[in-house]
């Protein structure tokens, strides 16, 4: 499906419907990165980056909160980048994520009263992913250094905080993005 095409995020909503006999959890977790200095970054790929990380994860919560029934929950994968500086020039994508965090706090002011729908968003600092294995060993090892755990996330470790967000463990948070960073921003 794709995150940027409103029809597709209504149709991929309806499906699980029809398959699951309902939508309980949405993880909104569609996201890209481009990594330039802002001088030599166009408009258009800046756009592009906050089309499918913030505008995508909009359009997504928007089809499922439609079928959502309340009990349900949406998390926003959000990142550190939205709350603390970049050692990486990357505009584009710390803006985006920026934006899904203050975009989780309004719908969970609209939704969650009203529909009982909990939104919340989940900021991990950085994990073994495509977008990290790309980094070169020099930049490896100065975020590493900058993270009072000296290592990036395991892929279990941002698991088990999704895994809460989502379930009822969790069913008096809303509005609120949980930072799985290992202290790198001391929040």
């Amino acid at each position: 499906m794709d995150v940027c095409d409103p029809a597709s995020c209504e149709a991929a909503a309806a499906q699980a419907v029809s398959e699951f006999g309902r939508l309980d959890i949405l993880i909104n977790n569609a996201g890209i990165s481009a990594v330039a200095p802002a001088l030599q970054q166009s408009v258009s790929e800046f756009r592009r980056v906050i089309d499918v990380n913030l505008v995508g994860a909009y359009q997504m919560a928007c089809a499922c909160a439609q079928v959502m029934e309340p009990g349900a929950s949406i998390v926003n994968v959000a990142s550190v980048m939205g709350l603390s500086r970049s050692l990486l020039p990357q505009a584009a994508y710390s803006a985006s994520k920026a934006g899904l965090i203050g975009l989780t706090r309004d719908l969970a002011n609209q939704w969650t009263g009203r529909r009982g729908i909990r939104v919340n968003a989940l900021a991990p600092g950085f994990i073994e992913t495509e977008m990290t294995a790309e980094l070169t060993p020099e930049w490896r090892d100065r975020l590493v250094g900058a993270c009072p755990i000296p290592r990036f996330a395991e892929q279990r470790e941002i698991d088990a905080a999704m895994l809460f967000l989502a379930s009822p463990a969790s069913s008096y948070i809303t509005a609120t993005t949980l930072v799985v960073d290992g202290g790198m921003t001391g929040h």
